[in-house]
């Protein structure tokens, strides 16, 4: 649900305006109204918003390191002088980088000459000799090349033939070949460079883990520090001077629950304010207000958006419905107790802000297991064929085929579109509902219009299908919810607008139903289908993990059972972890598209933020 939200007017006087938001934001309920006033253009926020990005590169940049074991936050006020540092060891880490490209790439030229002496090829030129040094295909080179020009060939690679020339200073030497590009080193002292520079870099890392590992978790609260002085000016900025500069007019939202402590404190401090409730044309921010178990999937909701001043908070039926297809998809009671182990032991070892995550892994681990174990799986094995179960428990299972209106279909098929058909009809059911509250009866005709049809008639035809009710009274019942509906969808739409018009609305409202609903329900056969896919493979990693050992004996079964224990553990770890992706996604998009769309929800609301101190 949405807790009620109560708008704030505050006026204070100006030099008191500083200690005052301090005091405000020790109290921590305020939603401040952000005007955004001079922000973009105050100096000292342009200054701090330049800090926070060097410290958020430097922080990236340390988080690359290669460490375990990341000391406390010492002293926040040492921070710069870590950025300094860290940014002096990337700077010089980069000019060695750069470096060693160019030394990589001398010695990719010079390898295919080998390792020469540049002695000798001066002592050459001083007795006046000239070495040149040519690269040509291996198909252009010429062997006249040899005794006319002393050349020498002294590599071959890739078909290209590296050679040099010996000709006295100043001939003439006219060869159709490349020139190479020789560097002014040896080639071992080019690897010398190279291990040099290498070792340079090693060094650098090893001092840019260690910074990494002392001083990480300190950049991270001068961060987190800085930010919260930063979201302090920007709310002194959301100030705006009235009445000759000597008040400042501030506004915020205030939950309901939040209100009588708030109250004691501004009676307190002397400054003028003012509270009204919410009207339906405010923007007021949303904060939901839900039990233990919703407040788990609300993450889920602020994914999609949150609710605005005309919608109703969406969490308490994502809530058990995802739950309901995040198993569906799973399918599989083992794999639902292996989610139930893994969240109770990754709760005990990661921190109190995995807690709630972990306990979400939890709860879904449990509807997988009850879910699965009423669609007769246990890692990839019947609960049906491969177990003795009692009958009074076989008789919950639901597996195998069903007839329908002269055909054979299966059970879980039928299953599952059957909830897609009840979740799509309390979409509508919602979407009228809210429709109704937020805007009159009047307005929403349309909306129950389509409920009368969709939801009504698939309500008559479940009661006539398992004849609790007649045929002959459906008939009538159906005409009657038919007549109403029509009367709401094609004349009653928009009581502003002609008739006609109204007609013609009704009709493309006609079509978009038609084409889109029935496509909707059909999008929960991904449902039936992820949960027989992970079956089937589950099932299929059984069998060859059987394979081994049926059969053996001796060495043999020894080898067979090692084989079929890894067949088993990665087999299924890996059946696990796609078929979690896969419970997860799907139904996000059931929820997302199917649901959302057709309870109208448009998730454009802005989440409450209090203006509050940071632990």
């Amino acid at each position: 649900m949405i807790t009620k939200m109560n708008k704030l007017t505050l006026l204070v006087y100006h030099k008191e305006y500083m200690e005052f938001l301090r005091r405000l934001r020790d109290i921590g309920v305020v939603h401040i109204v952000e005007r955004g006033s001079g922000v973009a253009e105050n100096p000292e926020v342009e200054k701090q918003m330049a800090l926070s990005a060097r410290y958020m590169r430097t922080i990236k940049r340390l988080e690359r390191c290669s460490v375990e074991n990341i000391q406390s936050a010492r002293n926040i006020d040492t921070a710069i002088s870590v950025i300094e540092k860290c940014e002096s060891l990337v700077a010089e880490s980069e000019q060695y980088r750069g470096l060693l490209q160019t030394v990589e790439k001398d010695i990719a030229l010079l390898e295919p000459w080998g390792n020469f002496d540049f002695a000798t090829i001066e002592k050459l030129e001083r007795a006046g000799y000239e070495i040149r040094f040519f690269i040509s295909p291996e198909k252009s080179f010429k062997q006249e090349w040899i005794d006319e020009y002393n050349a020498i060939v002294i590599a071959e690679n890739a078909s290209r033939i590296y050679f040099v020339t010996v000709t006295p200073k100043g001939a003439e030497v006219d060869i159709d070949a490349e020139t190479a590009k020789i560097p002014d080193a040896s080639l071992a002292s080019l690897n010398n460079e190279l291990e040099r520079v290498k070792s340079c870099m090693e060094a650098f890392a090893k001092e840019l883990d260690a910074l990494a590992a002392a001083e990480l978790n300190t950049l991270r609260a001068a961060h987190e520090a800085l930010m919260h002085d930063v979201e302090f000016m920007k709310v002194a900025l959301d100030g705006e001077k009235v009445s000759g500069d000597k008040l400042v007019l501030l506004e915020g939202w205030v939950p309901e629950d939040n209100m009588a402590e708030l109250k004691a404190s501004l009676d307190n401090s002397g400054v003028f304010y003012d509270v009204r409730q919410a009207r339906r044309d405010d923007k007021a921010p949303v904060k939901l207000k839900n039990n233990a178990f919703t407040r788990m999937y609300e993450v889920l909701t602020k994914m999609y958006g949150m609710p605005s001043g005309t919608d109703f908070d969406p969490t308490p039926i994502v809530a058990p419905f995802f739950s309901l297809f995040f198993a569906f998809c799973m399918g599989d009671a083992g794999y639902g107790l292996i989610l139930i182990l893994l969240g109770f032991l990754l709760k005990k070892k990661m921190g109190k802000n995995m807690a709630g995550m972990m306990n979400l892994v939890i709860t879904l681990g449990i509807f997988t297991t009850v879910i699965g174990a009423v669609l007769g799986t246990f890692f990839g094995m019947s609960l049906l064929s491969d177990f003795d179960l009692p009958e009074k428990i076989r008789q919950f299972i639901i597996a195998g085929d069903i007839e329908l209106f002269g055909s054979t279909y299966d059970k879980q098929m039928i299953l599952a579109l059957g909830i897609g058909v009840v979740h799509i009809s309390l979409a509508m059911t919602v979407k009228a509902i809210n429709s109704t509250v937020f805007y009159g009866f009047k307005e929403s005709l349309s909306a129950w219009g389509w409920w009368l049809v969709i939801v009504g008639g698939v309500v008559l035809g479940t009661l006539t299908f398992l004849s609790v009710i007649p045929a002959e009274i459906s008939k009538w019942a159906l005409i009657a919810i038919g007549s109403l509906g029509a009367l709401g969808i094609y004349v009653l739409n928009n009581l502003r607008r002609n008739v006609f018009a109204n007609i013609g609305a009704g009709l493309w409202d006609t079509y978009n139903m038609a084409s889109g609903l029935l496509g909707d329900v059909l999008s929960y056969i991904r449902l039936f289908a992820l949960g027989l896919a992970g079956g089937m493979l589950g099932q299929t990693f059984n069998s060859l993990a059987m394979m081994l050992v049926d059969g053996k004996e001796g060495i043999g079964a020894v080898i067979g059972w090692v084989g079929f224990g890894l067949i088993i553990v990665l087999g299924h770890t890996l059946n696990i972890a796609m078929s979690c992706l896969s419970a997860f996604v799907h139904p996000l998009r059931l929820t997302f598209v199917e649901y959302f769309k057709n309870a109208d929800y448009e998730g454009k609301g802005v989440e409450y933020k209090p203006f509050k101190n940071k632990e």
